[in-house]
């Protein structure tokens, strides 16, 4: 009889626990909720003031704020399938290119087919010139560049690249600039790719499949 009265006790302890649980779980839910919606706000309130042109990159609708494109990068040595994504950056040159004023920064990744199956991935920083409602007429430079997880002196490569849309195709080139070698003795010279807007699973299955790259790229 004791057993079952403290059995019963112990149970009428753990409901009114679990009643009192459960309203707190769920205005934790809710706060979290609200967070998420006032932090996603406020991201797209600062590009709509500093970068309204990513609501509309390309000549196409993109509400997520950024573009992905994926072409063939033509070089000196041979060419490479890439990938490259962006979306504004707080930080860009402040440097007038082309007589154009520069209107905002971009940032992103981007990815280089080096051989079958193997991708050199890269950080992507650079400037918009002329660029602020759209990026219809805009000029884009931009700087692909060799990550390093901890920087202890160790060589960067690196290559620019700076272009227009043409319609839908990102049309760039380097401008003949000389790039940094990679630390796997890779240099990108002479390099110029019209890129289309695509997802990176689409690069990714053309680098599973590309056949004779340049030896160099090994």
């Amino acid at each position: 009889m004791t057993d079952g009265l403290k059995s019963l006790r112990e149970n009428r302890v753990r409901h009114i626990l679990d009643a009192m649980s459960t309203p707190r779980r769920r205005g934790f839910l809710r706060s979290l909720f609200w967070l998420i919606v006032l932090g996603v706000a406020v991201v797209y309130a600062v590009a709509a003031i500093t970068a309204p042109w990513s609501f509309h990159i390309g000549g196409r609708s993109t509400p997520f704020l950024f573009w992905s494109g994926a072409g063939t990068l033509t070089t000196q040595s041979g060419t490479y399938p890439i990938y490259m994504s962006f979306h504004p950056a707080s930080h860009f040159s402040r440097l007038r290119l082309d007589g154009l004023r520069p209107t905002g920064g971009v940032g992103g990744t981007a990815a280089l087919c080096t051989s079958r199956g193997v991708t050199q991935y890269l950080k992507l920083t650079g400037t918009i010139y002329n660029g602020w409602s759209s990026t219809d007429d805009s000029l884009l430079a931009f700087r692909l560049l060799e990550p390093r997880i901890v920087n202890v002196g160790q060589r960067q490569g690196y290559f620019n690249l700076y272009g227009r849309w043409q319609g839908p195709e990102l049309v760039m080139d380097d401008r003949g600039e000389p790039g940094n070698t990679f630390r796997s003795g890779l240099k990108i010279e002479h390099a110029s790719v019209n890129l289309d807007w695509t997802g990176y699973w689409s690069f990714k299955n053309v680098c599973a499949s590309a056949t004779n790259l340049p030896a160099t790229s090994h």
